[in-house]
């Protein structure tokens, strides 16, 4: 009897030790999402402060030749080493290149219009990016429900800029430059999935940012830029913020949270973050927050949402003997 008794202890304490194993995990789950959206959240903000008095190319050069910096000191106390395979070479050149490219569009059009609308533009980068792998990767065309999600989008878009051109025409000429450098970042995507290096995210995103810092460097080489010889706190701030936390932190914990959950919940981050950007801007900026860009941002992330989840909303609304044989 005791010997059972000690056997249904053993059992009760590993049970109760799993279970708390399991709670951690959620807990780490879940702060890792809340994080990777509040950072995503306050990017478009941070990018702004980072360029006042210094100007949007030391506020980009700063910022990735710095994480570049941090992510490869990373590495070496980690231990890991990148990978000198070609297609890991590819990857990093592909995903560094486009990422400047991207970022360069994005910290020029960050000058001409509210922060919250960054995100809220930059949102529609997982259509651009299923209308690029449709014709570069050969995945799912395009059927008449997606290009209804597109063309709603376009609608929110094309409300936000008259909105801009309300407010002059370098408003138009910021929420341009965003699109094009979401297309650049889709585009970005794309290329690197058709390469299909097999490496770890670690190793992605410390090569890429490499790359990336060594672009800036001959870009501010080229273009003279100088340090200034007096950087405002909020400025220096917001430069290591982006450096740290926007350019290492949250994309380890994004591809942290990508490989633990379903891609749906994963894409979810593009949804809410747009709203949860507006409503940082609004607060601690003060940017305008009307019905006009409400009914945009409503607009496209409801493309957004048909387009990411068609399956999944067919199913709810059709029924069986309706469904569609692609489902």
């Amino acid at each position: 009897i005791e010997e059972s008794e000690a056997t249904s202890n053993v059992r009760a304490y590993g049970r109760a030790g799993t279970a708390m194993k399991l709670r951690n995990m959620t807990m780490q789950l879940i702060t890792a999402y809340i994080s990777v959206v509040l950072i995503w959240a306050t990017t478009p903000l941070a990018i702004q402060w980072s360029s006042e008095s210094v100007g949007y190319l030391f506020g980009i050069c700063s910022r990735f030749v710095l994480g570049a910096i941090i992510a490869s000191g990373i590495a070496l106390l980690l231990g890991k080493k990148l990978s000198t395979e070609t297609k890991a070479i590819q990857t990093y050149l592909a995903g560094g290149i486009g990422l400047s490219l991207a970022m360069l569009c994005v910290y020029w059009g960050a000058q001409f219009i509210p922060s919250g609308w960054v995100s809220v533009i930059f949102g529609i980068s997982p259509i651009i990016t299923g209308v690029l792998a449709a014709k570069m990767l050969e995945e799912k065309a395009l059927g008449p429900f997606r290009i209804t999600a597109i063309a709603i989008s376009v609608t929110g878009l094309y409300i936000m800029l008259a909105t801009g051109l309300s407010l002059g025409a370098r408003s138009a000429y910021g929420i341009f430059a965003v699109l094009v450098s979401a297309a650049f970042y889709s585009l970005n995507i794309v290329i690197i999935k058709k390469i299909n290096a097999q490496i770890d995210s670690f190793s992605s995103v410390v090569g890429t940012l490499i790359v990336a810092a060594i672009l800036f460097l001959i870009i501010g080489v080229a273009s003279g830029l100088q340090i200034p010889a007096d950087i405002p706190g909020r400025t220096g701030f917001a430069i290591f913020y982006l450096a740290l936390i926007g350019s290492v932190l949250g994309f380890l914990l994004f591809y942290y949270v990508l490989k633990r959950v379903e891609a749906t919940r994963a894409s979810l981050i593009t949804l809410v973050t747009p709203v949860c950007a507006l409503m940082v801007g609004h607060i601690m900026n003060n940017e305008p927050f009307t019905r006009s860009v409400v009914s945009g941002c409503i607009l496209i992330l409801s493309g957004l949402i048909l387009f990411e989840f068609e399956v999944a909303i067919r199913r709810i609304k059709l029924p069986n003997f309706v469904r569609t044989n692609d489902e």
